[in-house]
């Protein structure tokens, strides 16, 4: 009886385990290039300027207030950041790439874009302007605020259905 019992459970974990297909989806290639391969790799680029050439990372996003001796907690904080830029890299890259669950991957890109929203908020700090002086921005710049902005548009575009189909739309759905 025991044995019946575990097998019983066994397979219905498995069942509970396994994708269904009607989950799956093909994802355009407009957001399979931009989430999959241009913002992870935009995401390891700010890493690296956080972590290995801090002094750069703090001249182009305030350049008066710039030490020019990093502090000890600057520099951890700046080593933090770029741990953060990594994760994010890595979770945008690696997750949404082993999977074709659109609950997973707009779960994913909820987070992304509630996060968008938290980066372009930090930069209030440095005047109104920052969001539009565009001849003003310098390589940072242009990383925090279009291109956060183009993130935060797509990823708007990809949870309200934009260009997924209507097999995308009937499958969240289903879901509800």
């Amino acid at each position: 009886m025991a044995g019946s019992k575990t097998g019983s459970q066994g397979s219905g974990a498995a069942k509970a385990a396994s994708p269904t297909k009607a989950s799956k989806f093909s994802v355009p290639l407009v957001y399979r290039l931009f989430f999959l391969i241009i913002e992870p790799i935009s995401a390891l680029v700010g890493a690296y300027y956080a972590h290995l050439d801090q002094t750069t990372y703090l001249n182009l996003t305030h350049a008066s207030s710039a030490p020019s001796l990093i502090p000890t907690g600057t520099s951890i904080v700046l080593s933090q950041l770029a741990n953060l830029y990594s994760l994010f890299a890595l979770n945008e890259a690696l997750v949404l790439r082993s999977t074709s669950d659109i609950r997973v991957w707009k779960t994913v890109l909820f987070c992304l874009l509630v996060a968008d929203i938290g980066h372009l908020y930090t930069v209030r700090q440095l005047g109104p302007q920052i969001y539009w002086s565009v001849t003003k921005w310098n390589a940072i710049d242009w990383g925090n605020i279009p291109f956060v902005y183009l993130g935060a548009i797509l990823r708007v575009a990809f949870l309200c259905n934009v260009g997924l189909g209507v097999k995308a739309q009937n499958l969240v759905k289903k879901r509800k």
